[in-house]
């Protein structure tokens, strides 16, 4: 019953991004002429949920070439649109259109003289009638059963912000050269243009256990080889798992004796994996897409190649959590790449 539920979310939510396919016509087209010509920044806008979708756009923009910010809608009317110049692009986000905080500001947008796109699924309604554009992000319904809880409605908004975003990519013929420099520093840049391979764990250093090994073991093998988590491979080093750090918080919450069981009991069995010619920057989006840490190289015969951490792809010499200070890796871990 419960995976049963599972599939139907999915289902939905699939149709509902796969519905909008054939709804995209001269408005987007449009729309991507209006950002392109625009001199200033692309404002999302957005309130509860939608917002939380405008921010993501936002973000996305930004790192790929078009300057962006978010303003959330009920501060605009207190100052906020103080940000909003006749150079820029406000694009709204509302499945209804009938938010009165983004149509209260919409008029004075357009006074200060700002192009408005909108996302909506109600192409009659107040916030569609106030903007220039208006892009159909409709579903026919939401994946919540009682119909309230945006699920499809901020899905298909969120893969309409992501087509638009794509399309700019390749419209301003931005590339993985541009990419890097809009990181901060420099460095980052430099080392998101290394291959995986140079950075990356191999032989000893990268912490496997076998198929049937019991947990207890793999908690020695992630302790001694500090990468917070241990790799699982049958007896020919063909992986067949994970076990993080994470998936033991996961278990200790449900058993408290856990030493005893078996690897696979609790391992992640589809690992995300890459190949070592592959760039850093392209391992970095894998995991900012799957929110891991790790991933594993294989060779072509399904082996195990290498692993990665996270912090191999943004340098462990010196890092810096939440704009603390600054703290060397360099004594706490083994030298990588040790082929």
């Amino acid at each position: 019953m419960l995976i049963d539920q599972v599939k139907e979310v999915l289902e939905i939510e699939a149709q509902a991004i796969m519905d909008l396919v054939d709804r995209v016509g001269p408005e987007f087209e449009k729309a991507v002429q209006i950002i392109l010509k625009a001199k200033g920044r692309v404002i999302l806008t957005g309130m509860g949920k939608s917002g939380l979708v405008g921010r993501k756009i936002s973000a996305t923009l930004n790192s790929t070439g078009t300057p962006s910010l978010f303003m959330h809608p009920a501060e605009a009317i207190h100052g906020d649109l103080g940000m909003v110049t006749k150079s820029d692009v406000v694009l709204a986000i509302s499945n209804t259109g009938q938010t009165s905080e983004i149509n209260n500001i919409l008029p004075m947008v357009r006074g200060i003289g700002a192009k408005i796109i909108a996302f909506t699924g109600n192409l009659d309604s107040p916030m569609a009638a106030a903007s220039d554009v208006v892009i159909d992000v409709g579903v026919e319904r939401e994946a919540c059963p009682m119909g309230l809880a945006p699920t499809s409605s901020t899905t298909a908004a969120l893969a309409m912000g992501d087509a638009l975003a794509v399309v700019l990519i390749n419209a301003r013929r931005f590339d993985k050269k541009d990419f890097r420099k809009l990181h901060p520093g420099g460095g980052l840049g430099e080392r998101l243009a290394i291959t995986i391979k140079e950075v990356m764990f191999t032989d000893d250093h990268v912490p496997k256990v076998v198929l049937g090994s019991r947990v207890e073991q793999a908690i020695k093998e992630i302790d001694s080889k500090g990468l917070g988590a241990t790799l699982v491979v049958d007896e020919e080093e063909r992986l067949s798992g994970i076990v993080t750090d994470g998936d033991l918080r996961r278990i200790l919450t449900k058993k408290k004796m856990i030493h005893k069981l078996k690897v696979e009991e609790i391992m992640s069995t589809a690992p995300k994996t890459v190949e070592e010619n592959q760039t850093a920057a392209e391992a970095l989006g894998i995991m900012e897409l799957y929110g891991i840490t790790h991933l594993v190289i294989l060779d072509r015969e399904k082996k195990v190649r290498g692993m990665i951490h996270l912090h191999d792809l943004l340098g462990r010499e010196e890092f810096k959590l939440n704009g603390g200070s600054a703290f060397s890796t360099r004594t706490h871990r083994r030298p990588y790449n040790a082929t």
